[in-house]
């Protein structure tokens, strides 16, 4: 039976800040989500990571179905309403446009979606960040599918022996979407070249190579002030992944988490610092908006999902979460200097673009000769959304 896994994710408005959204307003989407199941929808599941919430659907429309696009937007458009109702903070803060055209892709909302024949015994994880960029993906995923160091699969599994095969979005190009495909381990150096720039290439998807018809993982590559313009927010990601079998197993994505790569994100989106895996459902945290990452494991049988199971929620993490910790106060010791604050090319505030074009007309050449020198420039203008 082919399924296709929808998961939509958007800041619709949180309480006291940039914090969690409100009982009521998550209730609207949950009720709108459930109101379809059984007709449009086969199943879905509904939560939050900080104050971003997250549809997690089944359903047997293909990607990018404009219904169940629809449907998603319509809940967020609904929740909206009821989040400026209460006065929350950045009410309908992540839908940029005022219409819906087609798919939420280019609206604002994180869209990650794959369809797959689903084999008897489905296994996939759902992984929903806050306070980050796409490119937060990057090195989990890259050590997960190409490190045996960190997925030992890749070596003990006759099923993965011969690698995945890596899709690759520069997602700052703006005429269209620009992607090379990489196979993994052949192309291993190519693939860390670009992935290391998490500001610029991103994992869109991965395939197996035993199986090349078999889609592992989708990744929403959405950067949001490449649609708006201007500085709105962070991205916010969400990803699928199928596991077991022919892909890694769940706990091979466990180490590559439990790193806490520094990523771009947090307070005004201006910032490096940790990831932290987190329980779905958690808060944004209030140290300098840490950025943050929840994963619900499923099995799905028919397309109906099981009770999920929380993958970060267990005893070990609460160690993981303690040294991400001393990791974020570290690096926010040193205040505004990079790599604590991002370099001026990603920026996102535009009041720094303002004094650095101030500055410029006070340099001097040493002749005496008044001449502006390039300063970066930021991305980005002024704005009041700061996470």
């Amino acid at each position: 039976m082919r399924i296709t896994v929808s998961v939509i994710k958007a800041d619709i408005g949180s309480i006291g800040g940039h914090t969690l959204p409100s009982p009521e307003v998550l209730a609207i989407a949950r009720e709108r989500v459930e109101r379809a199941k059984g007709s449009l929808l086969i199943d879905a599941f509904v939560c939050h990571t900080g104050d971003d919430i997250c549809l997690s659907m089944t359903h047997t429309h293909g990607v990018d179905d404009s219904r169940v696009h629809e449907l998603a937007w319509q809940a967020f458009r609904e929740g909206t309403e009821k989040a400026k109702a209460q006065g929350l903070y950045g009410a309908g803060q992540d839908l940029l446009k005022d219409a819906f055209s087609g798919n939420v892709r280019g609206l604002g909302p994180a869209s990650a979606e794959m369809e797959f024949e689903e084999r008897p015994n489905e296994a996939l994880i759902i992984f929903a960040a806050d306070k980050t960029e796409p490119g937060a993906y990057n090195l989990p995923l890259y050590l997960a599918f190409a490190d045996p160091m960190y997925s030992p699969g890749l070596l003990l599994s006759e099923s993965l022996h011969d690698g995945f095969t890596f899709h690759i979005m520069d997602v700052n190009h703006t005429e269209g979407d620009r992607v090379i495909v990489l196979p993994a381990p052949e192309r291993l150096y190519d693939i860390a070249a670009l992935l290391r720039d998490t500001h610029q290439y991103v994992i869109e998807s991965i395939w197996s190579r035993r199986h090349p018809s078999e889609q592992a993982v989708a990744v929403a590559t959405s950067r949001l002030r490449n649609i708006a313009g201007r500085y709105v927010g962070k991205d916010d990601p969400v990803a699928i992944a199928r596991v077991q079998k022919i892909f890694p197993a769940t706990e091979e994505f466990g180490p590559p988490f439990a790193l806490g790569a520094f990523v771009a994100g947090d307070t005004r989106g201006s910032h490096n610092l940790p990831l932290m895996p987190v329980p779905i459902n958690t808060s944004a945290s209030t140290f300098f908006c840490v950025p943050m990452v929840s994963a619900l494991g499923f099995s799905m049988h028919n397309g109906i999902l099981s009770t999920p199971a929380d993958l970060f929620a267990d005893p070990f993490w609460h160690h993981v979460r303690d040294r991400v910790a001393a990791k974020a106060i570290e690096m926010r010791k040193q205040g505004f200097f990079e790599p604590a604050t991002l370099p001026y090319s990603e920026l996102e505030y535009g009041g720094i673009v303002v004094r650095l074009q101030r500055l410029d007309r006070e340099f001097t050449i040493r002749d005496g000769k008044a001449e502006g020198a390039p300063v970066g420039t930021p991305a980005g203008v002024e704005g009041d959304n700061p996470a």
